[in-house]
């Protein structure tokens, strides 16, 4: 079963240096979804290990299983665009509405 448009869940504004998830969720594809989150239309990196994620200065966890971004401490730099995308290989991919979270 295709995915169904999926729930996404962004904060509008955060304080820098708190942290912050983003969740992305839906239930209708079968097999289950995996969720790719993007931030100002860009696809984000999934983080590997601590080394490559450092050096790319990544401050996030995304999970493509659970659909959850988790940012340990956000920055001014995390302000942007956020929406994410569900798809399971059958039928088309489905994304949610763009959200903004200000930092």
């Amino acid at each position: 079963v295709a995915p169904a448009t999926p729930v996404c869940e962004v904060p509008s504004s955060a304080m820098t240096g708190t942290v912050v998830q983003m969740t992305c969720k839906e239930t209708e594809g079968s097999p289950p979804s995996e969720y790719q989150w993007y931030k100002n239309g860009i696809a984000l990196l999934e983080k590997t290990g601590t080394g490559s994620a450092r050096a790319a200065n990544i401050t996030y966890t995304m999970n493509k299983k659970s659909g959850t971004l988790l940012f340990n401490t956000v920055t001014k730099n995390d302000t942007g665009e956020y929406f994410c995308e569900a798809s399971n290989g059958i039928g088309l991919s489905q994304k949610c509405s763009v959200k903004r979270m200000q930092v």
